[in-house]
């Protein structure tokens, strides 16, 4: 709209933009207001809700500093890294840099790359959009530990055209119960999606052990394990997987292809990248 108000001259644009800093400035003002007026636990719940949350944060209102919003964004992503066997930490907030560390099997992990952009730089930046950079410590034992920018890390991945896809809102994914198997069409591929307990689990519709269909794939629980194991068996070449953990195949080699799910704008979403092998 602003861009249309140009045909009208110099003028005419300057005045617009005047119009939206006015406009901006009465909102922000009268939300400067609310916040004085609440008590500091209503203010947090505010600062919960996703959409206030962004105003807040426009407004320069929100009630925890970067650092307490990068910390929340990071928990946020940790049980789906957890299924990884991985984790993540903020080393620290230098200058406008979000500085993290990869930890655990997510390091190695062929889907590591997509992990990290989709999952855990989107939810950063989220709640963090005045940040300037993220970049990466690679948690190496045998090495001494050095940065890595973001876009080193993904320089290969980008190269060989693999870079991330979108978020795909699918919620449906929360009707399923748990136990369940369901497939879902998100975008142009057929994503394979279970529930474990309370946490919600996705891959690729592929087998890598016979390179057929899951379809008809039922979870189980290994005799002796714990409650929360869940072992998905393809019905076509019976090869055992473990979805809890990556989908680590555990009668062979390869594993399944992990695709993140999050909430993203109070809806339950499903990343879904370009051509990354699982």
């Amino acid at each position: 709209m602003l861009e249309a108000s140009s045909a009208g001259g110099a003028v005419a644009r300057e005045r617009a933009e005047e119009l939206v800093r006015e406009v901006a400035g009465l909102y922000g003002a009268g939300l400067a207001r609310v916040v004085e007026l609440l008590d500091p636990g209503s203010v947090e719940r505010l600062a919960r809700d996703d959409l206030v949350a962004s105003l807040l944060l426009v407004h320069g209102l929100h009630p925890h500093d970067v650092a307490a919003r990068v910390r929340t964004a990071l928990d946020s992503v940790r049980p789906y890294l957890g299924s990884h066997g991985g984790d993540v930490t903020l080393v620290g907030i230098v200058d406008g840099v979000v500085r993290l560390e990869l930890t655990g099997s997510c390091r190695s992990c062929p889907s590591s790359s997509v992990t990290l952009e989709l999952a855990v730089e989107d939810a950063v930046r989220t709640a963090a959009p005045e940040i300037e950079a993220i970049e990466v410590v690679a948690a190496e034992p045998e090495q001494s530990k050095g940065l890595i920018s973001t876009d080193s890390l993904f320089s290969r991945v980008r190269a060989d055209e693999r870079a991330a896809g979108s978020w795909v809102p699918v919620p449906e994914l929360a009707e399923l119960v748990p136990g369940e198997v369901g497939g879902f069409a998100v975008a142009d591929h057929t994503v394979l999606a279970c529930r474990v307990g309370e946490q919600l689990f996705a891959y690729r519709d592929h087998c890598p052990g016979c390179g057929h269909s899951l379809a008809g794939a039922a979870l189980h629980r290994r005799a002796g394990y714990p409650a929360g194991d869940a072992v998905l068996r393809c019905p076509t070449c019976r090869a055992h997987f473990d979805v809890v953990r990556a989908g680590a195949r555990l009668d062979g080699d390869g594993h399944l292809e992990p695709l993140p799910v999050l909430v993203r704008s109070g809806e339950l979403s499903v990343a879904v990248p370009v051509g990354v092998p699982g």
